[in-house]
């Protein structure tokens, strides 16, 4: 996932902005059973709709306005009833994907493969983004399991990385039929970020500003363009093309595996800025 200041940030340096638009041990073995959690049969999976909130945990009560303003800018592939072949195929993805990033536990291998990290100016990340920009851009053209665009991390209190996962893109017209071909919609969340309101001027000045103690601008801003006219902001319908997270590491239930956690609570938190 991307923080929310992590997301602002790129919105202020067209450099970046420009890179995700043209973008942004142990094996798994999928049977014809759907009846257990592991993959070794399979897992179900909840499939939830555009901007469905179900789930979601309430046990922050004042994060709950976060909750709310950031479900107004995402927006998820639509669902679709599991089958078999399904959950072979996203197992297989799984199998490919951790072989193929096994190496890059060392954050120094990575970064010497290719892997930058992303917005580095912001500190205390909940999940850091280290981007390969070839991958980047094969992923608008075509689907290679062992060549996600970015590899995710958590820091530990020591200050080392730890590798949890990546995440594979596609581009902004890349139709369902196709994202489907690539891990299947009824196992993955694929989402996007939309209606967005960014500045239209002096952006730097801006960003901060607030409307009611709320943003005005960003992910947790403002989510129509009637809004945005009136804050003398520019609309944005979508932000970046599709995305999807892999929870590589996250044991062998693919429903863990795939899911997305724009909606869980510590994804409203923001890094510090240097």
């Amino acid at each position: 996932m991307l923080s929310c200041s992590i997301l602002r940030s790129l919105m202020m340096r067209p450099s970046l902005i420009v890179m995700l638009i043209v973008a942004v041990p142990g094996s798994l073995y999928a049977q014809q059973s759907h009846g257990h959690s592991d993959t070794t049969t399979a897992t179900s999976h909840v499939a939830h709709g555009s901007t469905d909130m179900e789930g979601m945990d309430k046990s922050s009560p004042s994060d709950d306005w976060k909750m709310a303003a950031m479900s107004k800018h995402m927006a998820y592939s639509s669902p679709r009833s599991m089958t078999a072949a399904d959950s072979a195929k996203a197992a297989g993805v799984v199998n490919e994907l951790r072989q193929a990033i096994a190496k890059y536990q060392d954050v120094g291998v990575a970064e010497a493969d290719g892997y930058k990290m992303f917005a580095p100016q912001i500190k205390n990340q909940p999940q850091y983004h280290f981007t390969n920009k070839r991958n980047a851009i094969r992923n608008q053209f075509g689907f290679d399991p062992a060549r996600p665009t970015s590899l995710l991390y958590k820091k530990d209190a020591q200050g080392q990385f730890h590798l949890i996962g990546a995440m594979y893109t596609a581009s902004r017209g890349t139709s369902e039929e196709d994202l489907n071909a690539r891990v299947p919609l009824s196992i993955a969340r694929w989402h996007r970020h939309v209606n967005w309101c960014i500045p239209a001027r002096r952006p730097k000045e801006r960003w901060t500003e607030t409307r009611n103690g709320r943003p005005v601008f960003g992910p947790l801003g403002v989510a129509t363009r009637e809004e945005c006219d009136a804050a003398d902001g520019r609309f944005i319908p979508q932000a970046f093309g599709w995305m999807l997270h892999a929870n590589t590491f996250a044991g062998n239930d693919l429903k863990s595996i795939w899911h997305d956690d724009h909606m869980d609570h510590d994804h409203a938190m923001m890094g510090d800025t240097k």
